[in-house]
Parts: structure tokens; C-alpha cells; sequence
């Protein structure tokens, strides 16, 4: 039977001789259905992506960095980034297409040894991409467990803080979900320190600025308390860059400072002074 993905998340379901009528990711209010209100739910499969002539753009981000995208755009458009170390490579952000030349140039510089997620939707093929790398761990959040579509036993969930692989910290700050996540690397930014944000602190367009929401296509805020709660979450760890959640989402430099003013920014605009 087929493990059917939503068209509009990329999010990959367990075996079922049908879809189910709804996403449950794409159903909450932090995204949408379809093409947004009374949009009509899609379906599709790994193997319908491929023959659809879908691809991984595969790009040196910076040494030690490699971001991946599909192409043409497939669901929510987000680029995965390896970060190789000398102790293994974990995957960040994950997408639903995963072929043979993926594998084939992602295993010549070392493969995946972990795979995490900043939140449920990136999750995507996440099961495919673990099996693809020898079964490699995939690290999900104890407090998003819910929202897990194809349980495996791959999954190892997790709170708080850790390392799935040495030297590079998975840190939970909660937000836009509550297991939402960024992932530090010292060894980013040239040693300086880069942290990978995902959707969990999300780069605007002026890029000395970041922000911070509970879903960004409907636009709904987070309160004060979840804001505080993502800067003292990564307020122990020094990073000079930060990564978002597509190519050109980057702060360059200064990024802790950039995400200490944004979010005192943030705070005062939402508290009306």
C-alpha cells in the first residue's frame, strides 16, 4: 500500500489503501488546506513526485554546510541543511522527495548519520530519508509527538536539550509548536557559531532582523511569554549567523544580537508601546 503525502505540507503518511479526506498537520490553524479557506485537499506519493520529474537542488552552503531543495517547488518550498562534522552528519529539516541522486551525493560527503527537525512541518518523508541512510536516528520532540503521521521505529524522542551528534546541540525553544527546535553549530560562521532556526525564529526581509510566530500563513502572533521563552532557550549559545528556512533566509552576522532586538522589537509592538 502507499504512503500518501499532502500536497500543500509534504507531510508523509503510514501505508493506507486511501488518503484520508484531511492533513491533520495542514487541518490545525498554523497552516491550511489546499490553496488556503475551501481549498481542496491534495494528495500525492514519493513515487508519483519522482516520475512527476521533481529534483534536490544540492548546494555548498558554506565549508561544512549543505543545503538541500526540491525543485520545482513542492509544498511549503523549505531547503534541508547537512551540517558535516568530523563525528558524523546530521541532517536539519527534512523534505518529502528523496531519489537516488540525493543519497548518491549526500553519501559522498560522509551520508546522514541523525536527521531533526525544527517542527512538524518539515517532518516530510522523514521515515524514507532515515531508511535511505542505513536507518539512521530521527530526533522528534516528546512535546510534538502528536503530530507524528508515520510512526517508526527510527524515531527517538527527546526535551530539552541534546546532542544527536557530538559537539552539535538540538535545542528545544517551543513557539510556533511547543517541541519547536534550532540546532547549534559551533563550528558555523567560519567558528563563530551558526544556529539553524528553521520556522522556530524566522528571517524576515530586512535580514538584521528575525521574528517569531505561531503560524506564518495566517499570520497569528505569539505572546510575549513564548518570545521570552525562545531567547532564553538560545540566549546560552553564541552564534554569529543564523539560518532560516530558504536560501536566502540568512543573517550573516551578528545574529545574536539580531534575534536579542527583534525580539524587543516584538515584545513592545504586541505590548502596544
Amino acid at each position: 500500500m502507499p504512503n500518501f503525502i499532502c500536497g500543500t505540507c509534504g507531510i508523509q503518511y503510514g501505508e493506507s489503501a486511501e488518503p484520508i479526506a484531511v492533513c491533520r498537520i495542514c487541518a490545525d490553524e498554523r497552516q491550511y488546506v489546499g490553496d488556503g479557506a475551501g481549498g481542496a485537499q491534495r494528495w500525492t506519493t514519493l513515487e508519483r513526485l519522482r516520475k512527476d520529474g521533481y529534483r534536490n537542488e544540492i548546494r555548498q552552503v558554506e565549508p561544512g554546510l549543505i543545503g538541500i531543495r526540491t525543485e520545482p517547488q513542492f509544498g511549503i518550498g523549505q531547503r534541508a541543511l547537512l551540517v558535516c562534522t568530523p563525528g558524523g552528519n546530521v541532517l536539519f529539516d527534512c523534505l518529502s522527495l528523496i531519489d537516488q541522486p540525493t543519497v548518491d551525493a549526500l553519501t559522498a560527503v560522509g551520508g546522514v548519520q541523525a536527521i531533526t527537525v525544527s517542527h512538524p512541518h518539515f517532518y516530510s518523508s522523514i521515515v524514507e530519508w532515515s531508511r535511505a541512510f542505513g536507518g539512521a536516528p530521527v530526533y522528534l520532540p516528546e512535546a510534538d509527538r502528536e503530530w507524528v503521521t508515520r510512526p517508526d521505529p527510527a524515531i527517538r524522542y527527546w526535551s530539552g536539550e541534546i546532542e544527536p551528534i557530538p559537539g552539535i546541540t538540538l535545542i528545544q525553544c517551543g513557539g510556533h509548536f511547543e517541541g519547536s527546535a534550532a540546532l547549534h553549530w559551533p563550528g558555523g560562521a567560519g567558528g563563530k557559531g551558526a544556529l539553524l532556526a528553521g520556522d522556530t525564529i524566522s528571517v524576515v526581509q530586512d535580514h538584521r532582523f528575525v521574528t517569531f510566530m505561531r503560524s506564518y500563513p495566517n499570520q497569528i502572533p505569539l505572546p510575549e511569554p513564548a518570545v521570552r521563552g525562545i531567547l532564553e532557550a538560545v540566549e546560552p549559545y553564541e552564534f554569529d549567523r543564523l539560518y532560516g528556512v530558504r536560501w536566502d533566509s540568512v543573517v550573516q552576522r551578528d545574529a545574536k544580537a539580531a534575534v536579542r532586538r527583534s525580539a524587543e522589537r516584538y515584545i513592545r509592538w504586541i505590548k502596544g508601546r
